[in-house]
């Protein structure tokens, strides 16, 4: 009637007083007065020994087991020493003289002692004199069956209790291991497809296994998942694919039918009418025959009766004749006209002449008769000729010739450059055996007709045709054939092939540290759309064919590209079409390490000559600079000069020249309209350095329309360097050897300049491009 937390609790002893006074453990009630008046701070004493004391009285009171007093004592010591030795010191001062069980308050200096040491060990002993006391006194047996009572049901409580407890602690370290287990899976096995601990990894069953980190594992997770995904929308797409193509053919399959039933019905109305007229035409043909076999007979039966008729005559003349007496009369001979006598029919008497009658007998009986019958009674067996109905019975499962195709217009990137690939299209349900295609080239010429035409079967409706010419149109029609026949051509379609692979210039291309101007050829003669620039950055690993960056869409044959410095790029192009896309160029070589540029031979003074490796010029000869050579257009004249290829580049360009110390020269920029006819730094498109010899010393000019500073160099320069800044409108040059400043134009270039050389001794220049730029050369 209680609840269950108080029992076995130390509020229970406020609850059942009477228990105390039953069991008359005086020592415990003093002690808790005792510690109750010394401070009211002061906390109970820990209830392990308390519980424990009870839990021992009632087993002993309730199975009779009082007598054996000393063997539950010295279970209570041994415990005593174990609880003592857990608890924390309390302060007492009658626990020993109040015979008490447990010294439950000590001070810290009783620790230290040993009498009270010595004392402890006699606890026991008192303890179990003064408890025999206390029950010896108690008056009232209902109270100690009370005590009992109250006893076992607290010790059932308290199992109770400990039981639940016990569970409930279970229960957490389940849930705590679970935690740990969930908290521990910190990696994948790909092996067993799992999560586990990396402890596992290192020491458990998964130590040969593979492993990888659980976001990775995720994230690989993740992705198969997608893919699965994609694949099975690519299958629902199939089928509904297949579902409407079925449903499509359901409905062909009824249309099918009802032409085919139409075809049948058409076909059996022309066997019929053909059998019709058949009959027709047999039966009159019948009717004839009678007529004409009727009309021979009636013939017949009337020259019988004349014959039969002429017979009767003469047998009464013969009779006649044999009856005559008198014998004169009997032989007189008349005379008769013979040609009344027919050779084939007997004339009546009356046409004869009077003639001896025996010899007129004579001569009808020398006429054959005709017995045989003019025509047969049976008829002709006619049959009906029922080919033409067989033959039309037999095509009423033929089929038709097939209608037109029709050719797709080129799909992009469906060509190259010597094939195209072309599709094309039956609009109908006819039956197709094969399919021929013809095609020829496409010509503006006039005679375009005369073109020779290729003809090719093929069984699908597309085919691919190879060996043509690149970059050029192809004219193309299609007809389908079967047993029937072949259907009319399609429409004329033109394709396409793809552009030859450009030319790259090589001599062309230019560079400095951040841009390049790269130049081509196209190979073909029809003109193509557009170019395609694609590059490839080159480093120390083989990745020489990655396209780092591509640029479309160029209209003409040259581009200017932005690169990085100190960079290795090949650089491709591609032509483009609407056949499709050039294969690529030959690769070149670009680095960004300097200022790259070409001689431009356009240029060239004739006396001036290119060395085979493109930067070395020389004259071997100057008699007579002003002779009549070829010279070209653009070349120059008078001065033995030559300039470099255009730098269209913003920013510092540097370039050096080689020279020897006893050749004369003159190097620097120059626009693209100077003079050819003057010589270079004597106007104002060109500045550059000279140098001469005199007598006394090596002389160098910095000429610009011909004006020049005073400038004494007392170390003579085999290496010049340049340095080129349209940005802060400077031209300087530089002794490259020993890296000393010789002199800086300062003009406003309004336009890119070119690299300019010249030659005024036999002699050679070197010029050295692709140079980076010297760090002395910062004024």
């Amino acid at each position: 009637f209680y609840h269950m937390d108080l029992y076995g609790s130390k509020d229970r002893f406020d609850i059942f007083p009477e228990e105390l006074s039953g069991r008359g453990d005086r020592s415990l009630g003093d002690m808790r007065r005792e510690s109750a008046l010394s401070s009211k701070k002061v906390q109970r004493p820990q209830e392990v020994g308390y519980d424990l004391e009870k839990e021992v009285a009632e087993l002993a009171k309730m199975y009779g087991l009082d007598e054996d007093r000393e063997k539950e004592l010295e279970f209570l010591g041994g415990h005593l020493e174990k609880v003592e030795s857990r608890r924390p010191p309390a302060h007492t001062e009658k626990a020993g003289s109040q015979g008490s069980i447990y010294n439950t308050s000590k001070s810290s200096p009783s620790v230290k002692d040993p009498s009270q040491s010595t004392k402890q060990q006699g606890l026991p002993e008192e303890a179990s004199q003064g408890e025999n006391q206390s029950k010896a006194r108690a008056d009232d047996e209902a109270e100690s069956n009370i005590w009992s009572r109250g006893g076992l049901s607290s010790g059932g409580m308290s199992d109770e209790w400990n039981s639940q407890a016990v569970s409930e602690e279970e229960e957490e370290e389940e849930e705590e291991e679970e935690e740990e287990e969930e908290e521990a899976a910190d990696v994948f096995c790909s092996t067993c497809k799992i999560p586990i601990r990396a402890f596992d990894k290192l020491f458990g069953e998964h130590k040969d296994h593979e492993v990888a980190q659980l976001p990775s594992a995720m994230e690989s997770e993740k992705e198969e998942i997608h893919k699965n995904m994609c694949k099975l929308e690519e299958q629902i797409a199939q089928m509904e694919n297949v579902a409407s193509h079925l449903e499509e053919i359901f409905i062909t399959v009824e249309e099918n039918f009802g032409r085919q039933e139409q075809n049948f019905e058409v076909h059996y109305n022309d066997a019929v009418q053909v059998l019709a007229q058949k009959y027709e035409e047999q039966l009159e043909a019948l009717g004839e025959e009678k007529r004409q076999k009727l009309e021979a007979l009636y013939e017949q039966l009337v020259s019988c009766g004349k014959h039969l008729d002429t017979c009767k005559e003469l047998t009464d003349e013969t009779q006649e004749l044999f009856l005559e007496n008198d014998k004169a009369e009997f032989m007189k001979v008349k005379s008769f006209n013979c040609q009344n006598i027919s050779s084939t029919m007997v004339l009546p008497i009356r046409h004869w002449v009077f003639s001896p009658y025996n010899y007129r007998l004579e001569e009808f009986l020398k006429e054959e008769v005709d017995l045989e019958l003019s025509t047969l009674p049976d008829f002709e067996e006619r049959v009906i000729d029922v080919s033409e109905v067989e033959q039309l019975m037999n095509s009423i499962n033929a089929i038709p010739a097939p209608c037109a195709p029709v050719i797709n217009p080129q799909a992009p990137n469906a060509a190259t450059g010597t094939s195209l690939r072309v599709c094309w299209g039956l609009f109908s349900d006819d039956t197709v055996e094969c399919y021929q295609l013809c095609y020829k080239p496409v010509s503006n010429e006039r005679h375009s007709d005369e073109q020779a035409e290729h003809t090719l079967k093929v069984k699908e409706t597309y085919c691919t045709i190879t060996d043509l010419l690149p970059n050029t149109q192809y004219e193309f029609w299609v007809s389908a054939l079967n047993a029937s026949g072949i259907s009319p051509p399609s429409e004329r379609t033109v394709y396409v092939t793809a552009p030859s692979p450009p030319t790259i210039k090589n001599k062309k291309i230019q560079s400095c540290e951040n841009a390049a101007l790269v130049c081509w050829e196209s190979r073909d003669i029809n003109p193509v759309d557009s170019y395609t620039v694609e590059l490839s950055k080159l480093t120390d690993e083989e990745n020489d064919d990655i396209i780092t960056e591509s640029i479309v869409g160029i209209p003409n044959c040259e581009v200017l590209i932005h690169l990085q410095p100190t960079q290795k790029y090949h650089v491709c192009v591609r032509a483009q079409n609407l056949g499709g896309s050039s294969e690529r160029s030959e690769p070149v070589l670009i680095q960004t390490t300097g200022t790259c540029f070409y001689l431009n031979e356009d240029t060239a003074h004739p006396l001036l000559a290119i060395l085979d490796d493109g930067f070395t010029i020389s004259c071997d000869e100057l008699e007579n600079p002003e002779c009549d050579l070829p010279v070209y257009d653009n070349s120059f004249t008078r001065c033995i000069a030559i300039l470099g290829s255009l730098i269209p580049f913003p920013g510092k360009h540097y370039w050096e020249v080689e020279v020897e110390e006893d050749t004369e020269y003159r190097t620097g920029v120059a626009f693209e309209n100077t003079p050819r006819h003057g010589h270079l730094g004597a106007n104002n498109s060109s500045w550059c350095m000279r140098h001469i010899i005199t007598p006394s010393r090596h002389k160098y000019e910095f000429l610009h329309s011909g004006m020049t500073p005073d400038i004494r160099i007392t170390i003579p320069p085999r290496r010049i360097g340049i340095l080129l800044d349209y940005e802060n409108c400077r031209l300087s040059f530089f002794n490259a050897d020993i890296a000393q400043h010789l002199h800086t134009f300062n003009s406003h270039f309004q336009h890119y300049v070119h690299p300019c050389f010249a030659l005024e001794t036999p002699g050679i220049l070197r010029i050295h491009t692709g140079i980076t730029t010297p760090p002395w050369t910062a004024l």
